[in-house]
C-alpha cells in the first residue's frame, strides 16, 4: 500500500496560532506536528519511499526540514508542491499520476495533514483494502454530538466490509446536524483509500478536463486546472462509492474548541499553556505571559507577539471571517507570525515602522540564503554568536561575533553560515520600502524565484 499526504491547508480558523506561512498542520503539539504524527500513520501502512506529500511552493521547506527531523527517509521527489490551491481532486490526481508512473494497480490511501486520529484507524484501513480494487472508499466517523463544523456521509446498503454511499451532506445547521445524528449518518473524515485505477477510471467519467490533464507523465499547467474537491467533483457523482466506519478517536482540530475537546483541562475545567489562569471552561495560549482571566466563562484567549484574540468558544468557527476582513486589507498580520521559517533557518521581527525593521536572523549550520539584491532598503548586519560568511558585490569576508557589515541598497549581496554552530545575527533595515517582496534573486540552493 502506498500512501498520500495532503499537507497544503493554510488553517484560518485557528488564526492567530496558524498562519499562511506557518499553518496549523505544521505547528508543534506536544513535541511533533501534526503533519509529523501523520507521516507516522503512514509509515506504518507504507514504506518511507511510497509515501507522497502534497504541499504548496511556500510549505516545500517545512515539509522537508519536519521530515528530516522524524529522520524519514521520504524522497525529494515524492514531495510535490503546487504552485497555487486548486483543492483536494487536482492534488490527489497529481499524486496518483505519479504514483501510476511506478506501479499502475497500487492501492493508495490518503490523509490530510492536519487531523487527529486513533491508532486503531490502522488497522481498520488496512482490512479495507480488497473493498478498495472496485470501490472508492472513503471512511466515516460516527458521530459523538451534531457538530456543525463536519460534512456528514448517509450509509445506505450494507455489504461486507462497510456501506454503499447514499448520499453526502455539506456542514449542516445544528437542527439538521442533531437529526443526521439521530438517522445514523457518518462524519466525513476525508480519508480514503483509493486503487490507481478505479480512480483514474472514474475521474475520466466525471471529470474529463483533469482526467485528461493528468492522463500523461508532464505536469499540467497547474493555473489552468479547475478548483474542486474530491467529494464535489468525483465522490458524490461516482456509483462505486463505498464508506467503512471508522472506529477510532477523530478530530480535525479545525476550532479552538475542537482543541479544547483534546487537551488535558486542569482542575478548573481550563486548557492550555498559560502561566496563570482564574477562570473556568477556557481555552488560554499565552506562552511566556501570565494571565488572568475573572468572572468569565468560555472563552478562548490566544495571544500571541502581533495578535491577540478573544471570542467565545461557542464562535470559533467565525475566526475564518476575522481573518478574511484582515487579507482584504492586505495585512500581513494573516501570512506570517513574528517569527518567520525560512529553508535556510528563520527571522524574527523584533521592532518595526515605515522606515526601519529590526531582525534577529538565525542561519542554520552550513545553510545560505540566496544571493540577491534589495532596491529600496539597505541593511546593516551585527553578528551576536557563530561566524558568518558575507559576500558583497563577488567579494568575500567573515565576520565574528561582535563584528558587523554595511550592505547598501542595489548591491547584490548573500549571508552563509560556514560553521557547525547556528549563526545569529541582527539585521537593522532602513528605506522607503521594507516588505519581503523587495527580493532580487539571482542564485539559490532551494529552487525560489
Amino acid at each position: 500500500m502506498k500512501t498520500i499526504i495532503l499537507a497544503g491547508g493554510v488553517g484560518t480558523r485557528l488564526w492567530p496560532l496558524s498562519r499562511e506561512y506557518f499553518p496549523k498542520q505544521f505547528i508543534p503539539l506536544d513535541g511533533k506536528s501534526l503533519f509529523q504524527k501523520t507521516c507516522e500513520r503512514a509509515k506504518k501502512l507504507s514504506k518511507e519511499v511510497e509515501i507522497w506529500v502534497v504541499t504548496n511552493e511556500i510549505h516545500r521547506y517545512l515539509v522537508r526540514n519536519q521530515i528530516d527531523d522524524l529522520g524519514y527517509a521520504i524522497p525529494d521527489s515524492h514531495i510535490l508542491a503546487e504552485s497555487e490551491g486548486k483543492n483536494t481532486l487536482p492534488a490527489i490526481a497529481w499524486a496518483m499520476q505519479q504514483i501510476r508512473k511506478e506501479d499502475k494497480n497500487a492501492i493508495v490511501a490518503v490523509f490530510p495533514s492536519d487531523h487527529l486520529l486513533g491508532e486503531a484507524a490502522i488497522s481498520q484501513i488496512s482490512d479495507a483494502e480488497p473493498l478498495a480494487h472496485e470501490h472508492l472508499v472513503t471512511f466515516g466517523v460516527t458521530p459523538t454530538s451534531p457538530h456543525t463544523g463536519y460534512g456528514y456521509i448517509k450509509p445506505g446498503e450494507a455489504f461486507a466490509q462497510g456501506f454503499v454511499v447514499d448520499q453526502f451532506k455539506e456542514k449542516p445547521d445544528e437542527k439538521t446536524a442533531a437529526g443526521y445524528v439521530k438517522k445514523g449518518y457518518l462524519w466525513n473524515s476525508g480519508i480514503f483509500l483509493l486503487s490507481v485505477s478505479t480512480f483514474f477510471e472514474e475521474l475520466k467519467k466525471y471529470q474529463p478536463g483533469l482526467s485528461a490533464a493528468f492522463s500523461g507523465r508532464k505536469m499540467p499547467e497547474y493555473a489552468k486546472l479547475d478548483s474542486i474537491s474530491i467529494d464535489y467533483g468525483l465522490l458524490e457523482p461516482s456509483k462505486r462509492v463505498a464508506v467503512v466506519p471508522l472506529d477510532t478517536d477523530w478530530n480535525d482540530l479545525g476550532t479552538f474548541a475542537a482543541l479544547y475537546e483534546v487537551e488535558a483541562h486542569d482542575g478548573e475545567g481550563n486548557v492550555g499553556t498559560a502561566e496563570y489562569l482564574s477562570a473556568r471552561d477556557n481555552y488560554v495560549h499565552a506562552p511566556g505571559k501570565h494571565v488572568g482571566l475573572i468572572g468569565v466563562d468560555n472563552l478562548v484567549v490566544v495571544d500571541t507577539a502581533d495578535a491577540l484574540l478573544i471570542c467565545d468558544n461557542r464562535c470559533t468557527e467565525q475566526v475564518k471571517d476575522l481573518v478574511g476582513r484582515f487579507k482584504k486589507q492586505n495585512d500581513p498580520v494573516t501570512r506570517f507570525h513574528r517569527q518567520v521559517h525560512r529553508p535556510w533557518g528563520s527571522y524574527t521581527v523584533l521592532e518595526d515602522s515605515d522606515s526601519h525593521k529590526i531582525k534577529r536572523v538565525t542561519v542554520k549550520p552550513g545553510q545560505k540564503l540566496s544571493l540577491q539584491l534589495h532596491h529600496h532598503r539597505s541593511e546593516h548586519w551585527v553578528v551576536v554568536s557563530g561566524t558568518a560568511e558575507v559576500e558583497l558585490n563577488g567579494e568575500t569576508k567573515l565576520l565574528r561575533q561582535g563584528e558587523s557589515t554595511f550592505v547598501r541598497s542595489g548591491i547584490r549581496h548573500r549571508l552563509k553560515n560556514p560553521g557547525v554552530i547556528p549563526l545569529e545575527v541582527i539585521e537593522v533595515q532602513l528605506g522607503e520600502y521594507l516588505e519581503e517582496d523587495d527580493i532580487v534573486r539571482f542564485e539559490d540552493d532551494y529552487g525560489r524565484k
